[in-house]
């Protein structure tokens, strides 16, 4: 039976725009994808950002280096813009993509670790403003205790980005535990330096900037952990279960006076 050229070139067509329809599906999905990773990217340029802040702060508190504080509260301006340019990002994702179920995760979490990488950074700067004042006056015995909290908190913030780049769930749960330490140990140095205002009133205004570092930290080791929770939901699509344990006593700490 005869074919009429017409007849046998349809298959080809067919074919030719089959192969154009898959490699557009194949450029939309590498595209996708690379969103996705730019996300993953932020977060992590962030993080080390906030990580770098934190360390620099407490050693211009500890040393008491009034430039490197200075630099650090400028420093805080990259990772506000990091933070925009993330919120900019997912939010085009989400109109254009469209994402669904896994990268769904992925870009909301990403939005929701952003912000709180920003106040991770945000504290940083605090603690170096107040380090500033702090250097105008004689050193504190509770600053060493201060140091063991950072060292404490820098070490969660840095194993829950690890875990949040690897999605590693058992790293991140082990972030979630040692939150109780760091309530430990802001309700101990809250009592310490209280009863070092108690002594010497003198050192009230230095004792009160003490204080809110204190505070500060274990703001940023709650922030570490709100990460911690965001890892698990983003590797198995729930909120962790169990509830956070929580050890801070420093609302309910009352420190008498001694009678002389």
């Amino acid at each position: 039976r005869a074919t009429s050229p017409a007849a046998s070139a349809e298959p080809t067509q067919r074919r030719a725009i089959g192969r154009k329809l898959q490699m557009n599906t194949e450029h939309i999905v590498k595209s996708f994808d690379e969103d996705l990773k730019k996300l993953d990217n932020t977060i992590a340029e962030m993080g080390g950002l906030a990580e770098v802040q934190l360390a620099d702060a407490i050693e211009a508190l500890i040393k008491r280096d009034t430039e490197l504080a200075d630099r650090v509260i400028a420093g805080d301006k990259k990772i506000d813009m990091l933070e925009a340019d993330m919120d900019t990002h997912a939010t085009t994702t989400l109109a254009l993509r469209q994402p669904m179920a896994d990268d769904l995760r992925v870009t909301i979490t990403a939005l929701r670790t952003a912000s709180l990488i920003e106040r991770i950074g945000d504290y940083a700067k605090n603690i170096a403003k107040r380090s500033v004042v702090l250097s105008q006056s004689p050193p504190l015995g509770p600053a060493k205790s201060i140091n063991r909290m950072a060292t404490l908190v820098q070490g969660m913030i840095k194993d829950v980005l690890d875990a949040y780049v690897a999605r590693d769930v058992d790293k991140a749960e082990a972030v979630r535990a040692r939150d109780a330490d760091a309530d430990l140990l802001h309700t101990s140095l809250f009592r310490e330096i209280l009863t070092y205002m108690m002594e010497d009133p003198r050192t009230i205004t230095s004792c009160t900037h003490l204080l809110f570092v204190a505070k500060n930290l274990e703001r940023i080791g709650d922030h570490a952990t709100n990460i911690a929770e965001n890892v698990y939901y983003l590797v198995n699509g729930e909120p962790p279960v169990d509830e956070r344990e929580k050890s801070d006593a420093s609302s309910f700490t009352v420190v008498e006076h001694e009678a002389e």
